[in-house]
This record gives C-alpha cells, sequence and structure tokens, in this order.
C-alpha cells in the first residue's frame, strides 16, 4: 500500500473535490483495490479514536470524573465496529448502484463503491473529532454534512447521472446511508454493555393484509418514511436550481437539502446566543454564576447553538451547565426519542444509564468515587440541557436540572422551524 498515495487521495478529496472526482470516476479500479489500498485505512480512525476515547482517555469531566471502558470490551468494540464500517460501506455501493436507474445513471458495482468510499471520507476523517472534548460531536456533524455534500458532487461522475437529478439521488442514497450506520453505531453500543435497544422500533409499525402492507405513521418507521420524501422533495429544489445554472442558487439549495436530511425535512435556524443566555440563572443549587458563554455555529446549511456556565463558592464546589439547541440536527434527536433509544451500564464505581421519562430523552452517570456525574435531558427532540460536576449523589444534579425554566424553553421547539 502507497500511503503517501493515499494521503494525497484524502487531501485532495477534501480541499479539491471538484478536480479530484473526474479523476476518481477515470481510474480503473476494482472493488478489491478499492478496499485494500484506501477504504481498510480510512474506516480504521473511527474505531481507533473511539477506543482511545474510551478505553485509554476516558470519558467525564477534567479533573473531577473519569470513565473507561475495560480494555477488553474497548478494542472488542473497535474491532465489530470497524467490520461493521466496512460492511456498511459495501452495502451502501449495492445501494447507490440499484437506485442509479431511478436516477437516469448508469449501473456500476465498481463506480458506485468509489462513490460511497471516496465521498465517506469526510465521515471517516472527522470520526477523530470523538478525541476532542465536548466538541466531537460537532465535528463529527460537520463531517456529515461534508460527505453529503461529496457525494453530491461525485454522482455525476462515478454513475454518470444528470447533473440535475445528483440532488435527488444523493438525498434518497444519504437518508438510507444514516439509517445504516445508526444501526451499525447501535450494535457496537450494546457490545460495550451500553445494553442499547430499540424498545419499540418496529413495534406496530406495519399493518395491512394479503400483499398489501402499510407503515403506521405514527410507528418509528413511518416516521422515517415521512422524513424521506420531505427530504427528496427538498432536493427537487436544488435539481431546479442546478437547472437555472445560478451557483448561489445552488449553494443555498444544496444546504436546504441538508439541512432537510438531519432535521426531519424541516429548515432549522437554531436559537441565537441572546436567547439561550436567559436559560443560564446567575445562581445554581446555591451556587453563584462565574463564567458564561454563548455562541451558534453554523455551515452549509446546519446550525448549532451552545451556552455554557460555571457556578461555584467560596468552599471549592463547582457546577457545570450547558445548554444546547441543535438546530439542524434536530431529526438525528427525534430519531432516537422515535426509537426510545436506551442503556444501562452499572459497576462497582458507579452507572450510567439513558432511558425515557415523560416522553423526554433522559442521560445519568455517576462516579462513587470522586462523587460526580452528570444528568442530561432532552426538551423538545431539539434542545439538550446538561449539568455536571460534584455533588452528594445524582440527585442533587436531578434537582439542579429541574430548578431551570425547562418549560420556558422547549416552548421554543418551533422557533425557526420552516415546515417543509
Amino acid at each position: 500500500m502507497d500511503f503517501n498515495k493515499l494521503i494525497a487521495r484524502v487531501k485532495a478529496i477534501l480541499l479539491t473535490p471538484k478536480a479530484e472526482w473526474p479523476i476518481i470516476a477515470g481510474e480503473p479500479a476494482t472493488v478489491a483495490d478499492l478496499y485494500k489500498n484506501y477504504i481498510v485505512v480510512l474506516a480504521a480512525l473511527p474505531a481507533l479514536a473511539g477506543f482511545i476515547k474510551g478505553s485509554v482517555l476516558g470519558y467525564g469531566i477534567p479533573g473531577v470524573a473519569h470513565f473507561r471502558t475495560p480494555i477488553g470490551m474497548g478494542l472488542t468494540a473497535a474491532v465489530v465496529g470497524y467490520l461493521l464500517s466496512l460492511a456498511v460501506t459495501y452495502v451502501m455501493a449495492l445501494i447507490i448502484d440499484a437506485l442509479a436507474p431511478n436516477f437516469g445513471a448508469q449501473k456500476n458495482p465498481v463506480q458506485a463503491l468509489k462513490a460511497a468510499a471516496y465521498a465517506w471520507t469526510a465521515s471517516w476523517v472527522a470520526g477523530i473529532g470523538v478525541l476532542v472534548p465536548f466538541l466531537g460531536w460537532l465535528v463529527a456533524l460537520a463531517g456529515l454534512a461534508y460527505a453529503i455534500y461529496l457525494l453530491y458532487l461525485g454522482l455525476p461522475h462515478t454513475m454518470q447521472c444528470p447533473p440535475e437529478k445528483a440532488g435527488g439521488y444523493t438525498a434518497v442514497s444519504v437518508v438510507i446511508g444514516i439509517v445504516l450506520s445508526w444501526l451499525a453505531a447501535l450494535v457496537v453500543g450494546g457490545i460495550v454493555g451500553t445494553g442499547a435497544v430499540m424498545s419499540g422500533a418496529m413495534t406496530g409499525a406495519f399493518s395491512g393484509s394479503g400483499n398489501e402492507i402499510t407503515l403506521d405513521k405514527d410507528s418509528a418507521l413511518g416516521k422515517l418514511d415521512a422524513w424521506s420524501k420531505k427530504v427528496e422533495s427538498a432536493s427537487k429544489q436544488l435539481e431546479a436550481a442546478q437547472k437555472s445554472g445560478d451557483a448561489d442558487a445552488q449553494e443555498k439549495a444544496l444546504g436546504a437539502m441538508m439541512g432537510a436530511a438531519l432535521s426531519g425535512g424541516d429548515q432549522v435556524e437554531s436559537l441565537a446566543p441572546d436567547q439561550l443566555k436567559p436559560f443560564m440563572p446567575e445562581t445554581l443549587a446555591g451556587l453563584r454564576r462565574t463564567h458564561l458563554s454563548a455562541q451558534r455555529s453554523g455551515a452549509m446549511g446546519l446550525q448549532v447553538s451552545t451556552a455554557e456556565a460555571t457556578y461555584a463558592d467560596d468552599a471549592g464546589h463547582e457546577l457545570q451547565l450547558e445548554v444546547s439547541d441543535t438546530g439542524s440536527a434536530k431529526g438525528l434527536m427525534a430519531m432516537a426519542s422515535w426509537a426510545t433509544l436506551q442503556n444501562e451500564t452499572e459497576s462497582d464505581h458507579g452507572f450510567e444509564k439513558t432511558y425515557k421519562q415523560d416522553g423526554r430523552m433522559v442521560h445519568e452517570q455517576w462516579d462513587n468515587q470522586s462523587r460526580s456525574g452528570e444528568y442530561s435531558i432532552v426538551l423538545g427532540n431539539r434542545f439538550t440541557v446538561k449539568v455536571s460536576g460534584g455533588a452528594d449523589s445524582i440527585d442533587q444534579l436531578k434537582a439542579a436540572v429541574a430548578g431551570l425554566d425547562l418549560a420556558g424553553l422547549e416552548a421554543l421547539k418551533d422557533h425557526g422551524v420552516k415546515k417543509g
């Protein structure tokens, strides 16, 4: 394997994709070549980073609490996650190839694998972001968004689809790809001991008799089906913009399509920093606020807002409060809620669990040795509120969250949302 050539290809597809895709499409290759010379290396990055983060560096609050996945369990999860990533890439290529006739493209399994592998480069590289404290999920989200953009640019070259149909082709492929990756993550989650399950994702999803099957619109699969139709509708706007030849209109339409793909079919403008600040009180659990910051980040139709505050007293007690508006990614939050994603892990040192309570997703993490942990809740399938730090028990952190204006924040769940 020529690692210099591999690194050059990664740089080119990430930095100059418009020039690189025609080169990629014209290169002779086989499925075996693509795997051994590219995919097996790039797909290992998220698995390796996840192992380092979970079993070597650990999770928690620096200097306060620390949680690590046992080495053996972490290695097993990394290997299984890696193998699943290799399999998902191939299945994604099969899907791209199978969809080709529907979008005026030419079926070609090798070119389809090129499209899947080189487009997903952005997501694999962004998988290293898990090593970045607190911001890893934003890096991963950015990687996913860029991978969508890369696929959009690549399909006209690899699959020979008409440029005006690349938007719809991308949208349908991406929705399926997100679901495949999500299901793979659930499998890995179960191996590391989180016991992740989709309790009710399939329950009541289907109805009908004989050869006619209908999806229940209120089931997880029914909602996912409705979501994909909204994304497909957004892609038609992209096709129209492409036909117009207006570069600015194309860029805006592409951003709208990606925003729709991640938001569940809607266009979402996350809350401005000043709108989040009122939910960061001057005191929390008897501690005074010593620091406050808020920001909104956005790129290519995706927006996320976050406010952070520190609370402390003269005795050395300290808590961290973080309120986030997932904005354009609220569709992914909703997907987790539809599936009733749950997990629970216990050890001699503490516990970690995720569950649903009163229609809200809740996450708890506690370390008995350091007497510290975190408690977070998802509001309106859009906002996350987390309190972390030292306390006598997890109940104190729960009480701190309960004392916030949760109802007021949840009432803003439709703010800035343009229904698709």
